[in-house]
């Protein structure tokens, strides 16, 4: 493995594509019909959205070095094929980039604060990059909290770019109207992105036992074992397969049947299915391909955004 190919490892490059990809998705196919048919324009200008979606991705970028380094150890045991630092990147510079990344991503959002007015986004990244710190040196081996709070940070990857796009003039109704419907899609892919992405967490947690345990971690399949760990993530399956029912009802009523058939094909079904394989699983290389499946759920999932921008909203 070359250097190149190592760095990239070490950000973990799909992830970063994921949330390059929601934050424009959101943008782009979600607020900007929403504003066009309600003849409103975006709060941040290209360029500042351009250098929140850089300060996000530095951010969980950052996020993703220092788990690594933290981990070490441990990746040696659950993946010593995919170990990078103290292999490929010296441990010295994993700590370097790190800082470098989570300072730009800091800054970034500092300086957006205060050409756009919102004061909240800079002390937010801020609070996002100490979060990542203290799961990676602490919270990721606790029972549940990593989890919990890494599928949270998962949702905000949404919500920072709704929240920076709702209007605060309530003396004109359409800002009503626009901020009720920029919040309702919000909430339905946040919510999507935080369970899925709790499920995936929990299920690379049942991936990772055998090092977790070697080095004395709480984490649920240790702390409850792996039948009770698998119910866990059956329960989140089904509130997550029912939601989705229960939404692509609702939308057939506005007539949107090509979004709901393809809610169904390929995120329906693909649940039910790793609902049914979950079961069975139970060894390391089931639980890899399981997290892996979740992991093109989580695309399908985001890439439903597109069927807004052909919708009156």
């Amino acid at each position: 493995m070359n250097k190149i190919s190592a760095f990239l490892q070490l950000v973990r490059w799909q992830n970063l594509l994921f949330v390059l990809l929601t934050q424009i998705l959101v943008r782009y196919c979600i607020i900007r019909p929403i504003l066009i048919n309600n003849h409103a324009h975006f709060n941040i200008p290209f360029p500042y959205f351009l250098l929140l979606l850089i300060s996000s991705i530095l951010i969980a970028g950052g996020g993703n070095i220092i788990n690594d380094y933290f981990d070490q150890n441990i990746d040696q045991i659950n993946k010593p094929h995919k170990t990078i630092v103290g292999k490929f990147i010296n441990r010295r510079w994993v700590l370097l980039w790190h800082l470098l990344f989570s300072l730009w991503g800091i800054l970034f959002g500092f300086y957006i604060s205060l050409k756009c007015g919102l004061h909240w986004i800079a002390p937010m990244n801020l609070i996002c990059v100490l979060l990542l710190f203290i799961y990676s040196i602490s919270l990721k081996r606790k029972f549940l909290v990593g989890n919990l709070l890494i599928a949270l940070l998962s949702s905000w990857v949404v919500f920072i770019i709704s929240l920076a796009e709702l209007r605060t003039n309530y003396n004109l109704g359409i800002c009503t109207v626009i901020n009720q419907k920029i919040f309702k899609l919000s909430v339905t892919y946040g919510g999507f992105a935080f369970i899925i992405s709790l499920i995936r967490e929990v299920i690379k947690d049942l991936e990772d036992v055998a090092g977790d345990r070697k080095f004395g971690c709480t984490t649920m399949p240790i702390v409850w074992g792996q039948n009770s760990t698998k119910v866990f993530v059956a329960v989140w399956l089904i509130v997550l397969i029912a939601s989705t029912l229960i939404i692509n009802i609702y939308i057939t009523s506005f007539g949107w049947w090509l979004s709901a058939i393809y809610a169904l094909l390929l995120v329906v079904a693909p649940l039910i299915w790793i609902f049914k394989i979950l079961m069975k699983a139970s060894t390391t290389q089931d639980f890899h391909k399981l997290s892996s499946y979740v992991k093109w759920i989580m695309l399908t999932g985001i890439l439903s955004m597109l069927f807004f921008t052909s919708y009156k909203m």
